[in-house]
């Protein structure tokens, strides 16, 4: 078999195909400029049939949503570092980067669109923010634990300050998303 080919792809997922899914729709979203992307668009992208993604996914946005969910989870992983203000900025400031970047912020802003008008995709963006809450309120919850936040402090707020500022920033676009807001967010939240 050449470097190119793939191998059959069989009622079960093969991940180098999987992969080739995820990363065509990200590359087609961040060359869209807006436009519409198709299933039929990913699959030629992928070098796949339209078959095996709706086999795998059930609509263009759950592959969109789950290329966004790998990237995410390789590019903003929860630190454990020993100090609540380091692991908090390195969370936000990755998140920060992640989003900016040029094939994740066009498939995000697309997300969010699609989701207004789907809602099986609306419930499937609230998986995916549901997930990058957890990641947060994790590191957050291990602070609490070592004393670096009171016991009663309230993750959720916390988590939805940090989510706002990135929400608010990202969709509207009035000010950037930088490491030095990451940094700054994250020591007004922790003291």
């Amino acid at each position: 078999m050449s470097a190119t080919e793939r191998p059959h792809t069989g009622r079960k997922r093969n991940e180098l195909v999987r992969s080739a899914i995820l990363d065509g729709a990200l590359r087609l979203l961040a060359g869209a400029e807006g436009g519409a992307v198709t299933v039929d668009a990913i699959a030629r992208e992928a070098g796949v049939g339209k078959q095996t993604i709706y086999r795998w996914w059930p609509s263009k946005g759950a592959v969109l949503l789950d290329a966004l969910t790998d990237r995410a989870e390789e590019s903003v992983p929860p630190p454990d570092s020993g100090s609540l203000g380091a692991d908090l900025a390195a969370v936000v400031t990755a998140t920060f980067a992640a989003a900016q970047h040029p094939q994740t912020a066009p498939a995000l802003r697309t997300l969010v669109r699609e989701a207004a008008n789907d809602p099986q995709l609306a419930e499937l963006m609230q998986e995916f923010t549901g997930a990058r809450r957890a990641a947060l309120q994790q590191v957050l919850a291990r602070g609490r634990e070592r004393g670096e936040l009171p016991d009663d402090a309230d993750l959720d707020l916390i988590v939805d300050q940090v989510y706002g500022v990135f929400w608010y920033r990202f969709l509207l676009g009035h000010a950037p998303l930088t490491r030095d807001v990451a940094e700054r967010l994250a020591r007004g939240l922790v003291g």
